[in-house]
């Protein structure tokens, strides 16, 4: 298999592999589990792996890390304001709409990193860049009202912590970039999932409760923790080293897809016409903005 088949089927896998956390966390909320307790869940043992990982392949970098003052600050910004938010207020979105739902508004923040590079940069957005806001808009007012201006055909709360999540997910994405690119990803995700993790075991609720652990909870936690994202990571990381961050990003995008099916056979969810319509709409906004760099890389050469 060449390289560049490998580093796609990779990446596509890690996609799907997300889409699957999210119908396992809906799964698990459906049968007792709280979104802060399996983000607390996911925190402390995805953390934990990944830092693992990080130390296995250098040692003396994690521990120069870790001893890097300069670093702590921005490290704890990206723990709290990017990893935990993120995590937290997407499986509340999920909790109040389903997973696929909440996969899609989350994809709403290419738009906004997108305006907060405009803004910084102090450039106009290009006309294929405002078609892409015009769709991610136009397409998220469909999914919540069904094209009915005097009612809400989803869940309020659902809608709006859908859009703190796509908000979350842009501070996910800005706020570690300097971090990554002086220590890496691995290690930086590890320990910045690990210390939000630890200190909010005392507010889950994991430790004063035997929780609701059968078999099929166990697996939706096996979906959730370790496939949906040990494994997804692992796998986009490794991925996107073949193909290339831009064309990496592109492929994931399959996540909202992957997310809806898994709803629908999992969890029996139903979504209709407009939705589907919506849901398309945001993607496409999505494929535009990672097209362009895509194409703007590959006529630098970088690809």
């Amino acid at each position: 298999m060449s390289k560049t088949m490998k580093g796609t089927l990779m990446t596509l896998i890690a996609g799907i592999a997300w889409g699957l956390s999210g119908a396992c966390g809906q799964y698990l909320m459906a049968h007792g589990f709280t979104a802060i307790g399996l983000t607390t869940i996911r925190l402390v043992f995805s953390g934990a792996v990944l830092l693992l990982l990080a130390y296995l392949a250098d040692q003396e970098k994690v521990k120069a890390f870790l001893t890097d003052r300069s670093s702590y600050l921005p490290l704890l910004l990206f723990a709290f304001l990017g990893l935990l938010m993120t995590q937290l207020t997407y499986l509340e979105a999920i909790d109040a709409t389903n997973a696929g739902t909440a996969t899609v508004l989350q994809y709403l923040c290419p738009i906004g990193v997108l305006a907060y590079s405009c803004v910084k940069d102090r450039v106009a957005p290009t006309v294929s860049e405002i078609i892409s806001m015009f769709l991610a808009i136009a397409g998220t007012f469909l999914i919540a009202t069904h094209g009915q201006l005097n009612q809400l055909a989803i869940n309020p709360k659902g809608l709006a912590w859908g859009v703190v999540s796509a908000f979350a997910y842009a501070l996910y994405i800005i706020l570690p970039l300097n971090l990554i690119q002086k220590w890496g990803s691995m290690l930086v995700i590890g320990v910045g999932m690990t210390i939000p993790g630890i200190l909010m075991l005392p507010f889950s609720g994991l430790l004063s409760s035997s929780g609701n652990y059968r078999l099929d909870t166990w697996m939706a936690l096996f979906g959730l923790v370790v496939i949906g994202t040990i494994f997804a990571y692992t796998a986009f990381l490794k991925g996107t080293s073949l193909v290339g961050a831009v064309k990496g990003s592109l492929l994931a995008s399959f996540e909202p897809v992957s997310a809806v099916f898994f709803a629908f056979v999992i969890m029996k969810e139903h979504f209709f016409m407009v939705d589907v319509i919506g849901m398309a709409m945001i993607l496409l906004a999505v494929l535009l903005i990672s097209l362009k760099d895509f194409m703007i890389q590959k006529e630098k050469g970088i690809l």
